[in-house]
């Protein structure tokens, strides 16, 4: 971890911090929540190894990078999220036509919509977790999760500016980190209101095998010097997404896809995903869509629980290219 290289990158607007590591083609990670470049640390290692430069920013709102407006949502929206991974490719590899990309959750979502809107950006596409979702132009997502799962569903509470900041404050930011991020259950992730992280079952150790608890203290100390609004701002602007992507509604990913997903990821688990990832609906969407890859007795954060089988899957797909 030592050798990794920290630098401050002007960005739309932003003053974004990276991580990078190794020369050769870049290999651009994008983290997900509530994450960090961190969530990267093991695949940079393992590519740079074999001869590519990793690069792990850390997004708009999180981590070292500064300069998003915290207090309004609106600036989070997929074409800002978007946007900032264009200008930091120009910024950082201005002689590469296209590189390859590896996300995860929200990362994997930003990663869909550079493709969608940039796909003359990307060599080669490798997500995790998160699958294509095509728009509805009947709802936007957030309605729709409320009509699946309720009120109480994760990104239901999330809506409201403060209020979920607000029951996390006494919690601290190490328990949140800690209950979020060894999460096994399949089930959907859900925040009563009053009852909190409680709510929420325990890992079934005291902390998952891949977490350390210095590790865990990294993403801590960071969320704690931060707070959560950037990372759950993401989560406030999917309706104004739902109106900026009009334009795309059933425009196909066209970039070369790897797609890998935990046996035991909740994402997996939303009705639907399994007949839509499996049936031919994924790549009729993404007809570049290569392979899936179903990771047994793995759970949500799987670049972290598996790192070297996902840092062989990444390096077996890319280097075809």
């Amino acid at each position: 971890m030592e050798k990794i290289e920290h630098k401050m990158v002007a960005v739309n607007g932003l003053n974004m911090h990276i991580a990078e590591l190794g020369q050769g083609p870049t290999i651009l990670f994008i983290h997900g929540f509530p994450e960090l470049w961190y969530s990267w640390r093991h695949q940079m290692v393992y590519l740079a190894e074999r001869g590519y430069r990793a690069v792990a920013p850390d997004l708009r709102g999180y981590g070292d990078t500064t300069g998003a407006p915290l207090n309004d949502p609106s600036k989070f929206s997929i074409l800002h999220l978007v946007g900032d991974v264009v200008a930091l490719l120009e910024a950082i590899a201005p002689n590469e036509e296209k590189v390859f990309v590896v996300a995860h959750d929200w990362g994997a979502l930003i990663a869909w919509h550079l493709c969608l809107f940039r796909p003359d950006k990307v060599k080669a596409l490798v997500n995790l977790s998160v699958h294509f979702s095509k728009r509805n132009p009947k709802m936007n997502v957030v309605e729709g999760l409320k009509a699946i799962y309720g009120e109480d569903h994760y990104i239901s509470r999330f809506q409201v500016p403060g209020e979920i900041e607000a029951e996390f404050a006494p919690i601290g930011a190490k328990s949140v980190l800690k209950k979020i991020l060894t999460y096994r259950d399949p089930a959907p992730f859900y925040f009563p209101k009053g009852k909190g992280l409680e709510a929420i079952p325990d890992a079934p150790v005291a902390l998952s095998s891949w977490l350390s608890e210095e590790e865990l203290d990294y993403y801590a100390n960071k969320f704690e010097q931060t707070g959560f609004t950037g990372a759950v701002n993401y989560y406030r602007a999917l309706p104004i997404n739902w109106e900026l992507t009009a334009p795309w509604t059933g425009a196909q990913v066209k970039v070369p896809t790897k797609f890998i997903v935990g046996e035991f990821d909740l994402v997996y688990h939303i009705p639907g995903a399994k007949e839509y990832i499996h049936n031919g609906g994924f790549k009729k969407d993404v007809p570049l869509l290569e392979e899936v890859v179903v990771l047994e007795g793995a759970a949500h954060f799987v670049s972290q629980e598996r790192p070297h089988e996902i840092s062989k899957h990444i390096y077996d797909f890319i280097q075809k290219f």
